[in-house]
């Protein structure tokens, strides 16, 4: 679960952590009146769930009220598309008028959970204000990252490391290690997956600011923060995503025209991999689960219908728990009540295989029935017109 950058902002600020001051707002007036608290110049942020948004026009500097409260009446109520948003952009609800800060310096502190090292990592960057991927990729050497023993949390001399990698001495390196302290214990007891501050900024009278922050929430332990968890904004999430979390499945849109509907994790990643290397493009990751009902088998093919972006699915059940003949009566039920235009590939194998294949072959539509994996992969991309092949000519 991500946090708003106010959202995110106020949380630093219960540990200790500098960040500059400002009020929300979701609508004109409100935006004007926080302006002039700020007394004249100030910052304006488009409160979207998606990073880029300054590229995007979506952080504005003003010089007076008036200007602050015309630019947000500019983004309330539109959506913002920036290089992480998706084509369709993100709605902006809420808007950040922040005082303008004006930095000496722009460094980048992050952390995150590095399963290679099964350890919380801190990186540092005296390279602040860019993405992380890019300088990643264009100035590796540059980022130092550090990983903490949770038997000890994060030590001095680690401290003294992440200080120097950020150009930082004096006074400033004794207020970067107390950050440091407070980001880490954030990070555990708020079961957190990503902190990052970019960029945080050296200033000539404050010492260290968190310019900007971004902090991301573990979904499986949001059961022991429920005042993060009252925090989620639904609107900035995909309504299909929505439905698949309220029904109980685990669902991810992706970008391409394959609906793959799968039971257990590991065979979901192989139906995407099998897509992805016979030339098709996967329209989601859905799992249903090992041992999933009629109802919320369903429920998960009306959803595939419903992706305006799917233009084949292809069920890919390994019956185990959950038995085919279920995955069948479902389908059929779904067949009976929607009437889909869309071709449809099945692949069931394991417990009452046959007799699911003999209720499809014996239902209201014909679906086109595999029981070879490969076969099945070329059969649902050659549907989708990725190969340019006729539909059913896969072999």
């Amino acid at each position: 679960m991500k946090l708003h950058e106010y959202q995110a902002k106020q949380v630093l600020s219960q540990y200790g952590i500098p960040v500059p001051e400002g009020h929300i707002a979701a609508n004109q007036q409100e935006a004007l009146e926080a302006a002039r608290i700020r007394g004249g110049k100030s910052i304006l942020k488009a409160q979207i769930l998606s990073g880029g948004r300054g590229k995007a026009g979506g952080i504005i500097a003003t010089d007076c009220p008036e200007e602050a409260g015309h630019a947000a009446a500019r983004l309330l109520g539109n959506s913002l598309v920036t290089g992480q948003s998706g084509p369709q952009g993100l709605p902006v609800n809420l808007v950040l008028i922040e005082e303008q800060v004006i930095p000496d310096r722009e460094l980048y502190l992050g952390l995150l959970v590095e399963p290679s090292r099964k350890r919380i990592v801190f990186m540092a960057s005296a390279r602040g204000g860019m993405d992380i991927e890019e300088l990643a990729g264009t100035h590796p050497d540059e980022i130092v990252s550090v990983a903490v023993d949770p038997l000890t949390g994060l030590l001095p001399y680690q401290a003294r490391v992440l200080a120097r990698a950020l150009g930082l001495s004096g006074q400033l390196a004794v207020q970067s290690a107390r950050i440091m302290r407070a980001l880490y214990r954030l990070f555990v007891e708020k079961d957190c997956s990503l902190i990052e501050i970019n960029p945080m900024v050296v200033t000539e009278d404050r010492g260290l600011i968190a310019l900007d922050a971004k902090v991301s929430i573990d979904d499986n332990a949001l059961y022991r923060q429920p005042e993060i968890a009252a925090l989620a904004d639904i609107s900035q999430e995909d309504p299909l995503e929505q439905r698949a979390a309220q029904a109980g499945f685990s669902y991810v849109k992706l970008d391409g025209s394959i609906g793959c509907l799968v039971n257990g994790a590991g065979l979901a990643m192989a139906t995407m991999d099998l897509v992805t290397l016979l030339g098709g493009r996967p329209a989601n990751f859905l799992d249903v689960g090992g041992a999933a009902d009629e109802l919320r088998i369903r429920q998960a093919i009306e959803l595939l219908l419903d992706d305006r972006d799917v233009k084949v699915a292809w069920i890919n059940i390994f019956g185990g728990i959950l038995r085919c003949d279920v995955v069948a009566k479902a389908l059929l039920r779904v067949l009976e009540d929607r009437h889909p235009a869309i071709p449809i590939v099945v692949r069931l194998q394991g417990t009452n295989d046959a007799k699911a294949r003999d209720m499809l072959n014996s239902g209201p539509m014909t679906v086109m029935l595999e029981t070879e994996l490969g076969r099945a992969g070329r059969l649902a991309v050659a549907a989708s017109g990725m190969t340019g092949k006729k539909r059913g000519a896969a072999s």
